[in-house]
């Protein structure tokens, strides 16, 4: 599994429980759904790799963020072990 992580302001934490529809014409609009929840523990941070063991309900093990060489914000998400 790999997935594209993107980069996004910070939000309040009250929008970590958040699940519904923001209407067209507004910031983020479309079908907002909580996908997984849970903890993790941060095991490496690097300039351009982080590792953290994540324990959700559907992700669980060790995971590996890489920052793209080219893009910025943008960092590739994989399990790693």
């Amino acid at each position: 599994m790999k997935r594209l992580a993107v980069f996004t302001e910070d939000h309040p934490l009250d929008y970590a429980n958040f699940e519904g529809t923001i209407p067209e014409g507004n910031y983020g609009a479309g079908k907002v759904e909580i996908w997984d929840k849970g903890t993790f523990v941060l095991i490496e941070n690097e300039k351009d790799k982080i590792v953290i063991n994540l324990n959700g309900n559907r992700l669980d093990g060790k995971y590996c963020l890489i920052k793209f060489k080219d893009q910025e914000k943008n960092w590739m998400l994989f399990k790693c072990g």
